[in-house]
């Protein structure tokens, strides 16, 4: 038997337990019976190895958390399981509006709500069924449950109730796949080799991360537990500002790494459209992936889309306006880490800095650091010319990181090419004046 084949045995094992429950609360509502405790006892999971059994043992899930899974499962692999939801009331013919359950035009069954699983779990006492709304809510923070919204304004607790992306994925293939750049999907995954010890940054630099690295970690206890939700916003925006190379992208990929999220960098060029509305369209597809799947966003050289608003002398001046707005609200209430890059802080609008949790210099290095990235950039398996003096080099030579990982990646294929495993001072040189030249400067 194949590990899928296995795999569905095992989520099988567990609808039947999930149909007795739905059974025994519908049955006692019919005959007016409000007991609240669920008396058909949880299947025991004897497999290993196979994903969905992982899946609960990773995250720990209590009985009542594998019943909302289930649920949110159900209409994926086995809607019928649903059906009975769709029994008629007598007197208006319509499902019974207790059992929650929305419908749309392209799916032919029953989709479970919050309201939903709130009924299967506490029955049709409301006192009973309000216990259970942190079970949503934990399900929702850990990126299990999608953080789906509601239709036309309808109640909060009749949003539709589904699985993250990430979440589906992992328990039918044991894989969390990355999205696919397209032109629909302007993001990218952004991934390094390099670790976190790799890095040099300015000891300020270093200092004003601190608090963006403390928050995946203990943010839901400020906001929760410490009550501070009613002061603070969910998530966290931070605005990373200097030249170029300074180590803004490389940041935000070891914050990834460091927390152990995807981060993904949002192509700006592809985002913009130039028809009305397209760009609103587009940062939707974006926010709703990242916050069913717990991405960090990266927002490469933001002043194009995060810049300071026009006036309003044309129409194209209006809808440039009420974009950004759309961007700033929408960024604003997204729970997410959102890192915006750009070389310019005066480049980015007031109106969006007064809303980041921190704003973080990447200064040209100072000459010491830029010590440290020369020796980091240099193969360790190719010797040095000894003329090549590093630190008098890191002296004179004003560069960047990213400048210096240029002009280490040109010497080196000079000496490789001409036969050596020698870096000629020369070629070095010759490095260094290509990248002063594209600064549009001289030696």
């Amino acid at each position: 038997m194949s590990i899928y084949e296995q795999n569905a045995r095992v989520i099988e094992e567990d609808f039947n337990w999930l149909q007795r429950i739905i059974e025994d609360r519908i049955s006692n509502f019919l005959l007016n019976q409000t007991g609240g405790e669920i008396t058909a006892p949880a299947s025991e999971i004897s497999e290993t190895g196979v994903f969905y059994a992982n899946f609960l043992q990773e995250h720990s899930l209590t009985p009542e958390e594998r019943i909302v899974v289930l649920l949110a499962l159900a209409p994926e692999l086995q809607p019928e399981l649903l059906d009975r939801f769709l029994i008629r009331n007598n007197t208006c013919d319509k499902i019974y509006s207790e059992f929650g359950g929305i419908s749309t035009p392209s799916f032919n069954g029953f989709l479970p709500t919050h309201k939903t699983a709130l009924f299967v779990l506490g029955g049709p006492r409301l006192s009973e069924q309000m216990k259970f709304a942190t079970v949503l809510d934990r399900l929702a923070t850990a990126n299990i449950l999608a953080k789906t919204k509601t239709q036309d304004n309808s109640p909060v607790h009749h949003r539709q109730l589904r699985l993250s992306d990430r979440a589906l994925s992992y328990i039918l293939t044991g894989e969390d796949e990355p999205y696919e750049y397209s032109p629909d999907f302007p993001a990218r995954r952004l991934t390094t080799k390099m670790e976190w010890q790799d890095l040099v940054l300015h000891e300020s630099t270093a200092f004003q991360l601190k608090e963006l690295l403390a928050w995946p970690d203990h943010g839901e206890k400020l906001i929760n537990k410490l009550e501070m939700g009613k002061n603070i916003q969910p998530g966290y925006r931070a605005l990373f500002y200097g030249p170029s190379g300074t180590g803004k992208t490389l940041t935000a990929a070891l914050i990834g790494k460091r927390v152990n999220k995807p981060v993904y960098r949002i192509d700006l060029s592809q985002l913009v459209s130039k028809y009305i509305g397209e760009t609103e369209k587009n940062l939707e597809k974006i926010f709703n992936a990242a916050e069913n799947r717990d991405w960090i966003l990266f927002f490469d050289e933001a002043d194009a889309l995060f810049g300071k608003r026009t006036g309003i002398d044309s129409s194209n001046d209006r809808f440039a306006n009420l974009e950004t707005a759309y961007l700033l609200q929408r960024i604003e209430v997204c729970d997410n880490i959102v890192l915006l890059a750009t070389n310019l802080k005066t480049n980015i609008d007031e109106a969006f800095t007064r809303r980041f949790q921190s704003i973080v210099h990447f200064p040209v290095p100072t000459e010491a650091e830029r010590y440290r990235l020369w020796w980091g950039a240099l193969p360790q398996q190719m010797a040095l010319d000894e003329a090549i003096d590093l630190k008098e080099i890191a002296q004179k030579f004003d560069l960047t990181g990213g400048s210096i990982v240029n002009v280490v990646r040109y010497a080196t294929l000079m000496a490789v090419s001409s036969g050596t495993d020698r870096i000629q001072y020369g070629d070095l040189m010759d490095g260094i004046r290509r990248e002063y030249m594209k600064l549009g400067r001289t030696l």
